[in-house]
């Protein structure tokens, strides 16, 4: 396929904050062309983004149902490729679905689906239709996450012992939903967003991160959430004890109401060997300790890394790779597989390292454990 990607786009309005951070990973390795769109369900703000971005009004449409059906009647040289889905938690499955059975890859923003039983209904049909499914999980596009993750595959830290992973906010620290905050609005809706408040929105990445980096499944869960702020509907705080599927245990903890935090998403892993530190806010740095030696500060472009973080790295040492960088090598990784895709060949997900719909499911599951570790008496609720 010897030509630029075409993305069509759910969601991501004017007035969307995802939306343009979409459109600017994508557009980031010159691979990908967005040519289409049904942006907003707000009257006519699908055709004000659309004249914004310079596209061919035709190809803009006031619902993603409209979408669907007239791209998929265009020659297949015009139509689009695949389908980014940027919107709030309760219009993630419904686009997904759709376009799966129009005959469109999806790329979908975390969660997969506003409940575990649409994760699951979407499995059956990418499953079905044999198409492409990716996940945002954007943190785990960083290349010292790769690298991290390719050290402790090597066993160079040995068996793992202890991971302690958490992810603090604080701009939920006042009622900002009552404020006309259209982010805090729906992220605290339980109708928009789902049962989990803090532990689905940002839990579930720190989740996430710490099953990727370690390549361990968490088995159990003991957990705690709160909702701090009065009058909010949903958690925005949260603390839990975890197992992991080797015996190793951790801790795991997601707060939106830390005032004076920002993303401060970070991880510490500890084997037998020594052990690695991450943060997402200083991402070009990974610090390692040995046990009886010095520890070593691990660079992002440098060429002592392995192939693994070499391949997901774009500029030298020293010039810094961020959130941009970390989404766009999600697009990039998902591109190659939809470039590769042939009808009636099941793709080989490890073979290009995205996030996709097995860790869709399981996002949610952990999700749904989660709250009902919290809601009863029992010490641990094991993650089926």
């Amino acid at each position: 396929m010897k030509r630029k990607l075409r993305m069509g786009m759910v969601g991501g309005g004017l007035t969307s904050f995802i939306g343009p951070v979409h459109r600017k990973a994508a557009g980031i390795d010159g691979e990908i062309e967005l040519v289409s769109g049904a942006f907003s369900v707000v009257p006519g703000e699908s055709k004000a983004t659309g004249e914004a971005l310079y596209l061919n009004p035709n190809r803009v449409y006031e619902t993603y149902q409209e979408m669907f059906e007239k791209e998929a009647k265009l020659p297949a040289s015009e139509r689009i490729d695949f389908v980014s889905v940027v919107t709030p938690n309760h219009v993630h499955f419904g686009p997904s679905k759709m376009a799966l059975e129009s005959g469109f890859h999806v790329l979908v923003e975390k969660p997969i689906a506003f409940s575990l039983q649409e994760a699951k209904t979407l499995k059956k049909v990418v499953d079905k239709t044999g198409l492409i499914l990716g996940l945002t999980h954007t943190y785990t596009g960083y290349p010292l996450v790769k690298e991290a993750r390719n050290m402790v595959a090597a066993g160079k830290l040995g068996a793992i012992r202890k991971i302690y992973v958490e992810y603090p906010q604080g701009w939920l620290s006042t009622l900002l939903e009552k404020s006309g905050n259209a982010q805090a609005s729906w992220r605290t809706d339980p109708k928009q967003s789902g049962m989990g408040g803090a532990i689905g929105d940002i839990g579930t990445h720190a989740a996430n991160l710490a099953e990727y980096i370690t390549g361990l499944k968490i088995t159990e869960v003991c957990a705690m959430l709160n909702t701090v702020v009065k009058g909010r509907h949903l958690d925005d705080d949260t603390s839990m004890l975890i197992r992991f599927e080797n015996g190793a245990s951790g801790i795991l903890m997601a707060t939106q109401v830390a005032a004076g935090e920002e993303n401060n998403l970070n991880i510490r892993i500890y084997g037998e060997k020594g052990g690695l530190e991450w943060r997402q806010m200083e991402p070009n740095t990974l610090v390692v300790k040995w046990l009886g030696r010095p520890m070593e500060i691990i660079r992002a472009g440098q060429s002592y890394l392995s192939d693994d973080a070499k391949a997901f790295t774009r500029t030298p040492a020293g010039h810094p790779e961020g959130y941009l960088e970390a989404f766009a090598n999600i697009y990039r990784a998902f591109t190659k597989a939809v470039r590769d895709y042939k009808p009636g060949k099941k793709i080989n997900y490890t073979k290009y390292d995205f996030p996709d719909v097995e860790d869709g499911v399981r996002g949610m599951n952990f999700v749904q454990t989660v709250v009902k570790s919290a809601n009863s008496s029992k010490k641990w609720t094991p993650l089926k």
